[in-house]
């Protein structure tokens, strides 16, 4: 028998008492002699029927129930249809005493017992003696906290799908998992006494079935390690503490544990429920609304509902997703009437203030409560399920925070952002990489350093970028290569970059700072002296202007570096820094920007780095960092747009307070209306989208949607990450989000496609860079700002940090751009820039939308562009269902100038796509 299945039953039962009890711990799992039969407790408490919560799980080696009752109850175990081998009762005794096992008689009398609460039932029918014993349940030593496995396959974060179940006497979870995970088992908010994990990192490596103890942060009196598993796929993992919630145990063995608690709904008239937040009929106006303005909601049912009500909830705005918390707003009873056969439930809310709010049905049907609720999609980078649309009816769960709720975002009325920003094509530059335009500045070995440490320099421009510990070469140091890249380059190459068809630069930071990448600030006030001069930036600006581009400046106002002006760490500079030379210095004007902890037993621990990084100190919200970075008149926000800057895209913005951008928003627009303000934000950006921050974000939701769609994925799922921004996102928002395929931050595009190393197969590159274009169509065809990452359209590739940092391949410095790709880019770009309806046009429903094809409608004025894209490696044969405002036309392909009947079946070509101006 499996050792791991045999070990997680056994130290069940011995948490139950049980072996003690006559129940042996040694008894090997075996098939249930009833086969599939299926047997219930039936009496008092169920008017004697086989009911769905009173059935018995098989479990090994006997039948098990866990279930609530409380007083004197009178039953028996039995299948459905009391059938004489399995109708269980009593013999020479009927009333079991706790905890001793009581011999049955098949057909016996019936049993009472006098139940206090949540009890384990055990029917044991593999001896020759069948039995049944029945125990008192602990009460959850945490109460309401809910447990979660927070680690390496849910971004640490409190997911509902890795959410234990407290059941009797401990904690299970099922999951579906591969391969090597990192984890602990904490609450949402990591509180101490309920974060458990390994007491050293040596114990921390858990064994399939074999009980691994654990301690809390609160135990040990600071950070437990991380748990570690090699998981093979379907497991059961089992939590137990003592009665004081200490000393955990977890054991993770096959899948093996049943929720008694889940229940399938069959009832019709629960069934015939219906609701669509993105129709019309159910919710409007459509999507996101401004504070003020009435909604309807209205669900549809056969006749049966008894009652309906829209349950209202506002989410609390702070910080990242890791706090996904809702409070009650308001309970709205929903008025009934008919509709044919079926009836209509309706209500309607005012929504005062703008916020995120949260909203699900509450039905009554028969003895039944019910919920309608998001659906169980999944949204990439995002904590919440739930794509909006088309939900799901179930039982109204005991806990209100397992309840997928829709959302519902509530902007400002007068939230503006620039008109600009939907017409903007971005140029998204990381600048020590692009071009290098001045080596009289270049960075210099034994004069300049990154932190206390040498730095790298790289002599050929078209090397790859230094891996520390791969064997390339380099040192074990990240961040510390460099090639020379600076803003002389980006100069240089202004009129190619017109030609290309971009009208916007995104520039990774370029203050001064040591590392490469220079999100270590050491001087927000000065471009990096490897990178030029204040002076060039305004020239950046104003050459860039005289062709019609803008520049988008980058920083963090999160967090500087630990080696710069205002910390000091390495004691490098003039002026007193906050923590001159690992000192704590009350006298200097930096002080109030951090937190210290003077407590610290080495330098690292006196102060908070950003996640944990010690060379980005992160920065208290003090009045004298708010002063220094937007609210003085010569503050950092202010200074950069006074020098020409057109924007402003800010690093890591869920870790920075709400209330910090709001003031930051109110400076920026008092300086200058149209001055764009971009989030960085991974997930769902709907809270920052209120009015009262920022304008967009980096679109990464996009990314990962269009590159799996382009890499063969399925449309009919990906496509749903795409229409919940549509819904969720403010209509200004959403046209001016900035729709990214490759970052600084992930892999390119390229490398998704397959196009990995310099010896990829020929043939396999030539598909990747199909697999492109056809991303890079899908990008200039939708909503929102598309961002070309330098070197993307003459074909760089590049797997994750540092080698998606890669340097152009200009041909005057013995590089080998795609010249071809770069003119099918530039062709894409112009089919943009020339037709206003594809930056303007609004966007509905997809069309037609199945495992390969999706055809969109944009429309703008009298123009109309039908958009059809297929992943396919075959083209595809679609009928199209135009409105009927629409029949008879005829479509225009901007890409090919053919026309195209619409009234037949319409060829959308394989790892492509068409765009049919409706004539």
């Amino acid at each position: 028998m499996n050792r791991s299945r045999l070990t997680l039953i056994t130290g069940l039962l011995m948490t139950a008492g049980l072996f003690s009890h006559g129940l042996a711990a040694d008894v090997p799992c075996v098939p249930s002699p009833y086969g599939n039969t299926e047997l219930f407790l039936r009496g008092g408490m169920n008017s004697w029927n086989a009911l769905p919560e009173y059935r018995f799980t098989y479990v090994c080696n006997h039948y098990e129930l866990t279930t609530e009752l409380t007083g004197d109850q009178t039953f028996k175990v039995a299948d459905a249809g009391w059938s004489a081998p399995t109708d269980f009762g009593g013999g020479a005794q009927s009333t079991p005493q706790p905890g001793t096992p009581l011999p049955l008689k098949l057909q016996g009398s019936n049993l009472t017992f006098a139940f206090k609460g949540l009890s384990r039932i055990i029917l044991d029918v593999t001896s020759g003696q069948p039995s049944l014993l029945i125990a008192d349940c602990p009460r959850n030593p945490f109460g309401s906290t809910g447990l979660y496995l927070k680690g390496s396959m849910n971004s640490w974060n409190a997911t509902e799908e890795y959410r234990f179940k407290y059941v009797c006497d401990a904690f299970f979870l099922n999951v579906g998992l591969t391969g090597n995970q990192e984890f602990k088992v904490a609450d949402p908010g990591w509180s101490a006494p309920t974060t458990f994990g390994g007491k050293d990192g040596s114990s921390s490596t858990l064994k399939a079935g074999e009980a691994l103890p654990l301690l809390s942060d609160q135990q040990l009196g600071g950070s437990a390690s991380n748990l570690k598993f090699n998981f093979t796929g379907e497991h059961t993992l089992k939590f137990t503490v003592d009665a004081a919630g200490k000393n955990g145990t977890l054991t993770i063995g096959e899948k093996t544990f049943v929720d008694r608690s889940a229940r399938e709904v069959t009832d019709p008239v629960a069934l015939s429920v219906q609701y669509d937040s993105r129709n019309l009929a159910f919710k409007a106006p459509f999507g996101a609304t401004r504070a003020g303005e009435e909604v309807q909601f209205a669900l549809s049912a056969l006749p049966g509902v008894e009652s309906a009500t829209l349950v209202l909830e506002k989410r609390i705005l702070e910080g990242n997703q890791e706090r996904l918390e809702y409070l009650p707003h308001a309970r709205i009873p929903m008025q009934k009437k008919q509709d044919g056969n079926r009836e209509v439930w309706s209500a309607t809310q005012v929504f005062p203030d703008s916020s995120v709010y949260g909203y699900h049905f509450e039905l009554k049907i028969g003895k039944d409560t019910y919920v309608y609720q998001n659906n169980k999609n999944s949204i990439y980078w995002t904590t919440e399920k739930g794509s909006d649309g088309v939900g799901v009816l179930d039982f109204r769960p005991e806990d209100p925070k397992a309840i997928r709720r829709y959302r519902q975002t509530v902007y400002q009325p007068d939230f503006k952002v620039p008109d600009w920003a939907k017409d903007a094509v971005y140029y998204y530059i990381f600048p020590e990489r692009f071009r290098n335009g001045d080596k009289a500045n270049d960075p210099k070995v034994g004069v300049d350093t990154y932190l206390d440490q040498q730095i790298e320099i790289h002599d050929n421009w078209n090397e790859a970028p230094f891996l520390p510990n791969s064997g390339d070469g380099s040192d074990t140091v990240y961040n510390n290569d460099f090639f020379g890249g600076d803003l002389r380059g980006i100069i240089e190459k202004l009129d190619d970059l017109k030609d290309l068809g971009v009208n916007t630069l995104y520039l990774n930071p370029i203050f001064e700072a040591p590392s490469n990448h220079k999100y270590d600030t050491a001087d927000y006030l000065h471009i990096d002296n490897n990178f030029g001069t204040n002076a060039e930036f305004q020239e950046l600006t104003r050459e860039s202007a005289k062709r019609g581009m803008r520049v988008i400046l980058d920083t963090s106002l999160n967090h500087t570096g630990s080696d710069s002006i205002y910390f000091d760490r390495y004691g490098k500079y003039p002026e007193t820094g906050a923590f001159e030379k690992e000192q704590i210095r009350t006298d200097s004007p930096y002080t109030d920007f951090y937190t210290f902890n003077p407590g610290g037993a080495t330098a690292d621990q006196k102060y908070a780095g950003w996640v944990g990084v010690s060379s980005l100190p992160e920065l208290k919200e003090s009045d004298a960092w708010k002063d220094y970075a937007y609210r003085a008149d010569n503050a950092i926000t202010r200074y950069w747009l006074r020098q020409g800057a057109s924007g402003w895209r800010m690093d890591v913005a869920p870790w920075v307070s709400d209330s910090f951008w709001q003031e930051w928003r109110k400076t920026v627009k008092a300086e200058n209306p149209d001055a764009l303000t971009v989030a960085e934000t991974w997930f769902n950006a709907s809270k920052h989208f209120l009015g009262d921050q920022f304008d967009s974000t980096m679109n990464y939701i996009f990314r990962n949607t269009v590159l799996d769609y382009a890499a063969g994925g399925k449309a009919s799922e990906l496509y749903q990450n795409l229409e919940l921004m549509r819904e969720e996102y403010p209509p200004q928002a959403f046209y001016a989000l900035m729709n990214l395929l490759s970052t600084h931050d992930a892999a390119r595009a390229l490398h998704k496609f397959g196009y990995t190393s310099e010896t990829t197969p020929q043939d396999t590159i030539d598909t990747a860079k199909k697999r492109l274009k056809l991303a890079v169509l899908f990008q200039m065809t939708y909503p929102g700002a598309p961002a070309i990452y330098y070197g993307d359209e003459v074909g760089v590739t590049g797997g994750e940090d540092p080698k998606n940092r890669g340097t152009y391949p200009w041909e005057d410095v013995g590089g080998k751009p795609d010249l071809a790709l770069r003119e099918d880019f530039k062709k894409l770009i112009a089919l943009r820039n020339q037709n206003p309806v594809l930056r303007s046009g609004t966007l509905s429903a997809p069309l037609l939308l199945d495992d390969h094809v999706v055809v969109l409608l944009r429309e703008l004025d009298s123009k109309a562009v039908l958009v059809g894209l297929n992943n396919d490696t075959q083209p595809h044969q679609v009928n199209v269902k135009l409105p009927e405002k629409y029949k008879n036309r005829t479509g225009l392909d901007l890409l090919t100038h053919t026309t195209q009947a619409l009234d037949a079946a319409v060829t959308v070509p394989a790892l492509g796509g068409l765009v049919l101006e409706l004539q």
